[in-house]
């Protein structure tokens, strides 16, 4: 598989043409951003980390019937999948009160749900992403009814089948920020990434953050945590 040049470069990650039109290359950088890019910086080793743990977690996910643009790992860093169209949808599932949630609803952090939470927001940097509901996106004409019904169902399948593997782990799955794009023919995949970037993982036992929040809040020990979250991860998958 040939690389071609970059067509697209976003806050972790560069995409690649290749010689197959309907396949892409991803490249994981070890850049960092927060609260819409207002916070930069690096975490070491990160972009490998979010590679691997994405592609096995985007395999799981495949055999428990989760449709994802994964083909092939090619290196630490890079990835081949397929080419899809984005939706402008970044779907966000919570367990636990934590975060945006928090301080959007005056809701204490740890605060369990008694059902997941599924929230939508407008993918768009420059108006800040912000939240919108199923009549917004029907408006803005961003995804259609039955497009959105099975985003949202793939989202709470997808929950599932992540809170229960993480759990094995000794690891409480808070949220975390999903991302589908179109093939082709029409088809809703899962695509983007699952990493300790877009999940907030929380040790069980101590409560502990293992995941970007350490660099969003300047608690330190950013790298410590994505390297024990994937000891975690690589011990039990």
């Amino acid at each position: 598989m040939q690389k071609l040049e970059q067509i697209y470069e976003g806050k972790a990650k560069k995409v690649f043409k290749t010689d197959d039109p309907s396949l892409c290359i991803v490249d994981y950088k070890d850049d960092a951003t927060a609260f819409n890019g207002l916070k930069k910086g690096p975490i070491a080793g990160k972009g490998v980390i979010n590679n691997k743990m994405s592609n096995r977690l985007m395999k799981m996910l495949e055999t428990k019937g989760v449709p994802t643009h994964f083909v092939e790992e090619l290196s630490d860093r890079e990835t081949l999948v397929k080419k899809v169209s984005i939706v402008p949808l970044e779907v966000i599932v919570r367990n636990i009160a934590a975060g945006s949630f928090s301080k959007r609803y005056g809701v204490d952090e740890g605060v369990k749900f008694d059902e997941p939470v599924v929230e939508f927001s407008y993918k768009n940097d420059d108006l800040g992403d912000p939240l919108l509901n199923t009549s917004h996106a029907l408006a803005l004409k961003l995804a259609t009814k039955e497009e959105i019904d099975t985003i949202k169902t793939y989202a709470l399948k997808i929950n599932a089948i992540l809170k229960a593997f993480w759990a094995e782990c000794g690891v409480t799955l808070v949220d975390f920020k999903l991302e589908f794009g179109k093939t082709p023919d029409g088809k809703i995949i899962l695509a983007d990434e699952i990493s300790p970037d877009t999940c907030r993982f929380w040790d069980s036992t101590t409560g502990e953050k293992l995941d970007k929040d350490r660099f969003r809040r300047d608690m330190g020990g950013v790298e410590e945590a994505y390297e024990e979250i994937m000891k975690r991860f690589a011990e039990h998958e």
